[in-house]
């Protein structure tokens, strides 16, 4: 299934993309919120799929309405750094033998098409496109590779935006250049995990202002996604509602000769997976 949540800030209302890949179903009658609480439901889940399968959602009507984040409530954002191995040869950095772990505060979460606000100081925004994971069973030390994907709920777009002047050149950890307000756009839908049979097999894209500036694979993952959700429950313990995003491939501005093309007001961003859909943003100043 692909879940979504459209309407206003504060105010969106759960529903469904139809299999036609058009026609949005509405869910509030079924489900308050797509949230960790649903995800860790299967009868939740059952009784949408039963539904839908049944026709008995009714049509919702799609024009004007804006398309939040697929997630409420999201509980943290765990990312995964120089996790592609283009991406860690273009930055000079040694691939990393065990996953960087940094964290981005749930509140940088804004919907897939939303405005994007450059930081007041800013120097050097950069653009990260990323295969988010979406929790839906809680993971503790998890064992196996088998038992962290049984873990996943489904995947989602995520956009993990970075200055890296903040995150590079003022000191301390990454975490200054990560969680500038409107700095994670995620969606536009919450794929369900039986739609990816191989989260290895995604090809990911991204153009600044029309202009093509990364694509790969996450086959080129050093730490596949089993792999990831596996060690970072080591670290943590991970609940339903909570989203990884997986690390970026080669192409961002950070990589290229200078003068680098960051990223100012005025620039479009869009981006987007094989079947987890495509966002688009415009960058104002904040």
């Amino acid at each position: 299934m692909k879940l979504l949540r459209v309407g206003p800030v504060g105010a969106e209302r759960p529903a469904l993309l139809d299999r036609d890949g058009v026609t949005l179903r509405d869910l509030s009658a079924l489900v308050g919120d797509i949230d960790g609480r649903l995800l860790a439901d299967d009868g939740g889940l059952d009784r949408i799929r039963a539904a839908d399968e049944a026709g008995r959602l009714p049509v919702l009507d799609a024009a004007g309405l804006r398309t939040g984040p697929p997630l409420a409530r999201v509980g943290k954002v765990v990312c995964i750094g120089l996790n592609y191995h283009d991406h860690a040869a273009e930055t000079g950095a040694t691939a990393p033998t065990e996953p960087v772990v940094f964290l981005k505060a749930a509140d940088t979460v804004v919907g897939p098409d939303d405005i994007v606000l450059v930081p007041r100081g800013a120097e050097k925004t950069d653009w990260e496109v990323e295969l988010a994971v979406v929790i839906g069973r809680t993971a503790r030390y998890v064992e196996s590779r088998d038992e962290a994907l049984a873990c996943v709920a489904g995947y989602a777009v995520a956009h993990d935006i970075s200055e890296r002047a903040f995150q590079l050149e003022h000191g301390g950890t990454w975490d200054k250049g990560k969680n500038c307000e409107t700095f994670n756009p995620l969606g536009p839908w919450l794929v369900t995990r039986d739609e990816v049979p191989d989260p290895q097999a995604l090809t990911l894209s991204l153009w600044v202002n029309g202009d093509l500036k990364q694509r790969g694979s996450t086959a080129d993952q050093i730490f596949p996604v089993a792999e990831v959700v596996r060690y970072v429950s080591q670290f943590m313990t991970l609940y339903p509602g909570d989203v990884i995003n997986t690390g970026t491939p080669a192409g961002v501005a950070l990589g290229q000769p200078e003068p680098r093309p960051y990223l100012r007001a005025g620039d479009v961003v869009e981006l987007e997976i094989d079947g987890l859909g495509r966002q688009r943003q415009e960058l104002k100043d904040a």
